[in-house]
């Protein structure tokens, strides 16, 4: 008999993997998290968190978002979700900044949710490159939502 991994998915009511973020969710509009909703993750799952990151910024990855030790019953981030544990973005504030890229193409923002099997013990304010050394030993599972922007 052959058991089948979970799969966690995570999704947005605000936009379609693959699609256009609407400007509310940027630096053009009112700069807020937008939802998030996704599937239960993994058992043994103890925490979760999430990084929003821009690959196609012209210095370089650019993190938007950084959160981590959700809990794991949690199945969704409502609009403008704050919280304990929020990580430094690049733009050098806690918390959620938005899409700004320069005019031009588009660029991919990535939506990455990680089912770890510990919480994490960061401090708040935490670099992303901190989130992401600690989380990475840890993950069990991923999911991943990427949405497009331009100006």
């Amino acid at each position: 008999m052959h058991l089948l991994a979970a799969v966690l998915a995570l999704l947005s009511p605000a936009f379609h993997h693959g699609a256009r973020i609407p400007a509310r969710y940027t630096c053009t509009g009112a700069n807020v998290s937008p939802p998030l909703r996704w599937t239960a993750p993994p058992h043994g799952t103890r925490s979760l968190a999430l990084l929003m990151i821009d690959p196609d910024a012209p210095g370089g990855a650019f993190t938007h978002w950084t959160l981590w030790n959700l809990p794991p019953a949690r199945r969704s981030l409502p609009l403008h979700f704050r919280w304990r544990w929020q990580g430094r973005n690049s733009a050098g504030s806690t918390g959620y900044t938005g899409p700004c890229p320069p005019a031009g193409p588009k660029h991919h923002y990535t939506f990455t949710l990680y089912a770890l099997n510990r919480m994490l013990t960061l401090r708040r304010g935490a670099p992303a490159s901190a989130v992401v050394s600690a989380l990475v030993p840890h993950t069990r599972a991923t999911a991943t939502l990427v949405g497009v922007y331009s100006r």
